[in-house]
């Protein structure tokens, strides 16, 4: 068995999705479980080098975890050989910067979403890429997510007959960062920094939405920010400038629904932090994280609404769990091995740069249709 070494570039490792997701539960799991291996028997070595702004954080990191390369200047870690793909977990307003000098050093680029600030350049990004003769990819977590790939069985199976609509529910309560830490960093409530829901959930929306149901072809949205004032790492009151809740419609091929609310200021009475809701002519289902429950046209009960009368029916005991059938492995490490096998061996992946962009799109066009308040059209984008 030949194995093959690839160096990668994790810039962002100190943050919480770098460093968490990406570091520790991807790339290090991926070390740990003895690498990925592609069809002719090569077993692929994924060797990070980490990178940020932070020296004395990087080393702590990297002596944690028995890593040696790591360093705070970019420049010289896309210059070496040995590191063949770049991949960036910094905030959105730094990422646009260094995926450029990643496409001109010749490296594969992967990704955290949003790929770029603005659907323009976004799709210059893409294009760039694509003339460089580079592979990429954005990160799509929740397809993998073992409720939504329930729910993907289920459509593919024809559970539900023909789907009518699609209906979200996302988010919870963010401290405020006063009298309790908050549990995001204080950017996402700066729209000067690159905060706001819209911008951080709607390119999440955008694939989930095209490749379960359908393309996206207008969008409707009312954004609000709810909480007017946190507080900040340092202890400091600041404005919050940017959307903690969006409240959206979005028209798919075939006539499909969907609404999707996503909101940092709701307190959860469901059952995980995002629900999807499908209804279709032969059956249902309430798709979360990790659970999918379902109730068949042959079984639904018959209720009668009477408000003179208290409830008796038990309506969540009358649905059916998804049996899970198959191992689940983390979603943000089954992507990456795809990536992987992509790079090294030109196996299929579709969530490129492309893909990316059109989620920065519907971004951009939700927060115009709730500055306008008026329905938006989603035009076809094009490499």
């Amino acid at each position: 068995m030949t194995r093959r070494s690839i160096g990668i570039i994790v810039n962002g490792v100190t943050g919480r999705m770098g460093y968490r997701q990406h570091l520790v539960r991807s790339l290090l799991a991926i070390r740990e479980s003895g690498g990925v291996t592609v069809a002719d028997g090569t077993t692929i070595w994924p060797e990070p080098v980490l990178v940020g702004r932070n020296e004395t954080k990087l080393r702590e990191l990297a002596e944690r975890h028995g890593l040696t390369e790591w360093t705070t200047d970019l420049t010289s870690a896309l210059a070496r050989d040995d590191v063949e793909i770049y991949f960036d977990a910094q905030v959105t307003q730094q990422r646009e910067k260094a995926i450029r000098q990643a496409i001109e050093a010749g490296k594969h680029i992967y990704t955290e979403k949003p790929l770029a600030e603005d659907t323009a350049a976004a799709l210059d990004l893409a294009r760039a890429a694509d003339a460089a003769g580079v592979r990429t990819g954005v990160v799509q977590d929740k397809l993998f997510l073992p409720g939504l790939r329930k729910l993907k069985r289920l459509i593919d199976g024809g559970f539900f007959g023909r789907i009518l609509s699609v209906r979200g529910e996302f988010g919870y309560w963010v401290f405020e960062g006063d009298w309790q830490p908050a549990q995001r960093p204080s950017w996402n409530y700066r729209a000067e920094d690159g905060g706001g829901i819209v911008v951080d959930m709607f390119p999440h929306w955008h694939y989930v939405l095209e490749e379960l149901f359908g393309r996206v072809n207008a969008v409707s949205c009312v954004t609000a920010t709810h909480v007017p004032e946190r507080v900040d790492e340092a202890g400091q009151v600041y404005p919050a400038t940017a959307d903690d809740a969006a409240y959206a419609v979005f028209e798919l091929d075939g006539g499909v629904i969907a609404q999707i609310n996503s909101a940092w200021s709701v307190r959860v009475y469901r059952d995980e932090l995002v629900e999807f809701q499908v209804d279709g002519t032969e059956g249902s289902a309430v798709a979360g994280l990790r659970n999918c429950r379902i109730q068949h046209r042959a079984v639904t009960p018959k209720p009668v609404w009477n408000p003179d009368l208290p409830a008796t029916e038990d309506f969540r005991a009358q649905w059916a769990e998804v049996p899970d059938n198959e191992e689940f492995d983390n979603g943000f490490k089954v992507q990456w091995e795809a990536f992987l096998r992509h790079v090294v061996a030109g196996e299929p992946f579709r969530w490129d740069f492309l893909a990316g962009a059109r989620g920065v799109q519907l971004a951009e066009l939700g927060l115009r249709s709730a500055r306008e308040g008026c329905r938006v059209e989603v035009p076809e984008l094009r490499s």
